[in-house]
């Protein structure tokens, strides 16, 4: 009997957020699959490419193939995977999300969820990391674009081959205000960030900060041609981009050896 194609699905939510369940129910209308879901037990949101090496991690089982991982990063579930349940294999595909909001620019650096992807691609693991932009009017989120996206991709995937070379993963990101289903291939955009904390005090009169949010604001990046990850979604498409893991500024090598 053949192997089901196995998928192993993380975020950085949490196991109990819409995102991932909404995901988990898409990737199991596909035919002759099998998921198996390890997730943060708790919100992980813009804790990067963290690992956990100062306490020890446990698995909880959930139900069948799905677990959580107490106090777990996205990475910590993806790393740790590998070397106990994929221990004699790998999974053939590894999807992160659906994240709870967008990651576009420079916050793919921020994000739990494309780190869960990043991960994936370290090890060998074609991998996907796709993002719902929210419209915070609406908390709980339609992420049923981002549903049928996600068995469109995995099925042309199947059917043909991962498309881009190691260590790179798609990263994508699906539009609130829909005008086209449509996927553009896009390049991440320039993200304009300021600083936003707020102060406050306990009833002791102890001050504590929460750290806030500024709006999505970005520009195109000064030569490239095409579109940003922003412009795709702003144009009510869904952006598709393909990330790679080398951070290295190959045109300041010369300017870096000539300064030395």
């Amino acid at each position: 009997m053949n192997k089901k194609y196995t998928i192993l699905v993380t975020n950085d939510d949490g196991y109990e957020a819409k995102g991932i369940l909404s995901l988990v129910s898409a990737l199991k209308e596909l035919d002759d699959v099998r998921i198996i879901v390890v997730a943060p037990a708790n919100e992980k949101s813009a804790c990067g490419h963290s690992l956990t090496l100062t306490r020890p991690l446990r698995f909880v089982s959930v139900d069948d193939d799905f677990y959580k991982l107490e106090d777990g990063t996205p990475t910590d579930c993806v790393y740790l995977s590998l070397s106990t349940l994929f221990a004699d294999y790998k999974p053939d595909l590894l999807v992160s999300g659906i994240n709870r909001g967008s990651n576009m620019g420079e916050d793919i650096t921020y994000s739990g969820t494309a780190a869960g992807a990043m991960e994936g691609v370290l090890h060998g693991i074609p991998s996907i990391a796709i993002s719902q932009v929210m419209d915070f009017s609406n908390p709980d989120g339609d992420f049923r674009l981002a549903q049928h996206s996600i068995k469109k991709l995995v099925s042309k995937i199947r059917e043909g081959s991962f498309p881009l070379p190691t260590r790179e993963f798609l990263n994508i990101n699906i539009p609130s205000d829909v005008k086209s289903a449509e996927m553009k291939v896009t390049y991440a955009g320039y993200r304009h960030y300021a600083n936003d904390s707020h102060l406050h005090r306990n009833p002791r009169g102890e001050e504590f900060y929460w750290l806030g949010l500024h709006p999505l604001n970005f520009s195109s990046r000064e030569g490239k041609i095409g579109m940003t990850d922003f412009d795709a979604i702003e144009a009510g498409f869904i952006s598709v981009t393909p990330i790679m893991l080398d951070l290295s500024a190959y045109k300041s090598m010369k300017t870096l050896q000539e300064w030395l």
